[in-house]
């Protein structure tokens, strides 16, 4: 435990909630853009892109395809990718540069893992890890491959549903993975401390429970029922078993969970003070941006400010329930978070320390700002005329974003010349 309390993350037990919960969903948005558009290629769905430390990117497609990606906007295909289920909200998701890249040449993959239990097919969620191995084709043309890969967590029980979370942030002691995990539209997995759904999880680079987590040790029930995704969250009470899992060793959820309680938790990222941000879906409303402290529960599907697709109520987060954590920041209407990014650079010096957090429905970028203290607050809001699924900030400081779309774009953002 001594290492854990001496750890960076140990920044986020001193952290002050927010005074107020906040609703930046009617934000208007600015009139103007203080930064030029250019577009570099097109993808088929992108997901997510990964700097390399020569300023190539790894993007991913969610229907399947990594493409290493040059500055110019040169695609060629990765080799050696996994096979990953494709439909709807599933698919090829995440993919994230080692924090030690510099020495172990090491990139994480989060996808859809088809496979069959039970008889019933479906799919689940994968993290796995590869060496990034490099050579030249005939073209005399750079081609990556995948050495090696190898699946290092994964949710065992499969079964159907999207949300799949899949995002990776890396402690900046860069020794600890933290790997959010969606509850696959089934709801009441999320509340479940034997079912990883719902939770954001820490691991070693390894994928192991990490050491100083909340529970540390325990383990969960040899077994857990699955069901197949409910109406609305009243249903997903009584709704029956489809199947029963029944895990292969010990159950490790409960030494691998940090919090508990999550939606659809599509991105995380570390402040420059060392605190863990979260954005994730809500349903009818209720996106929200959380601050992610150890063994917190943030409420889903018990409340949310915001109601089922299908109009039933959900308890808000005002109930004011006991051991609930309440978002920061919540958007009602809904943004549909895509990621969330916190700035460093030159280009735009002004922004050092902010997020920038993607909207699909919004079609914006909103940039938030925070005060030291757990608190933030959205600050402008950019109409971009496109879904944002992703933003990213590269070594030269220029700013980076994914369209969602079949014709998705990938553009480079700079600031509008004065």
């Amino acid at each position: 435990m001594k290492t854990f309390v001496k750890s960076a993350l140990f920044v986020t037990l001193a952290a002050i909630p927010a005074a107020a919960q906040v609703n930046m969903g009617e934000q208007k948005p600015e009139s103007s853009l203080p930064f030029t558009l250019n577009q570099v290629t097109t993808f088929n769905l992108p997901w997510r892109m990964a700097f390399l430390p020569d300023g190539r990117m790894l993007v991913t497609e969610k229907v399947g395809p990594i493409w290493l990606v040059t500055e110019k906007g040169l695609k060629t295909a990765v080799l050696n990718v996994p096979a990953a289920q494709y439909s709807n909200q599933n698919g090829m998701l995440g993919i994230y540069v080692s924090p030690n890249y510099a020495s172990d040449q090491t990139v994480y993959l989060t996808y859809s893992e088809p496979g069959t239990i039970g008889g019933i097919a479906g799919s689940s969620l994968a993290l796995a890890k590869a060496k990034l191995a490099f050579s030249t084709n005939a073209n005399n043309q750079s081609v990556a491959s995948l050495e090696g890969l190898q699946v290092i967590w994964r949710d065992g029980a499969r079964g159907r549903g999207g949300q799949f979370g899949a995002a990776v942030a890396f402690s900046p002691d860069n020794k600890f993975l933290f790997l959010s995990v969606g509850e696959r539209q089934r709801f009441t997995p999320a509340q479940d401390p034997n079912q990883p759904l719902g939770k954001i999880l820490r691991l070693t680079l390894d994928g192991k429970p990490a050491p100083g987590n909340p529970n540390a040790g325990k383990t969960g029930a040899a077994s857990v029922g699955i069901i197949n995704p409910p109406a609305d969250t009243e249903a997903a009470k009584t709704a029956p078993i489809a199947y029963t899992y029944n895990f292969p060793g010990p159950n490790l959820t409960p030494s691998e969970t940090w919090t508990s309680g999550h939606r659809t938790p599509y991105a995380m990222a570390f402040g420059p003070d060392g605190r863990l941000w979260e954005v994730e879906h809500g349903p009818r409303g209720g996106d929200e941006l959380n601050l992610i402290e150890p063994g917190k529960n943030y409420g889903w599907p018990n409340v949310a400010y915001a109601t089922n697709y299908n109009g039933k109520p959900i308890p808000s987060h005002d109930t004011n329930p006991a051991g609930i954590t309440k978002p920061v920041i919540y958007w009602n209407p809904v943004i549909a978070v895509g990621n969330i990014a916190f700035y460093k650079g030159a280009m735009f010096p002004q922004w050092n320390g902010s997020a920038l957090i993607g909207g699909m429905v919004s079609r914006s970028i909103t940039r938030v700002t925070f005060d030291g203290k757990g608190g933030a607050k959205a600050a402008e809001r950019w109409d971009m005329g496109k879904r944002i699924r992703d933003v990213a900030v590269a070594p030269d400081g220029a700013i980076w974003l994914l369209e969602d779309s079949t014709t998705g774009g990938m553009f480079r953002v700079t600031p509008k010349a004065p």
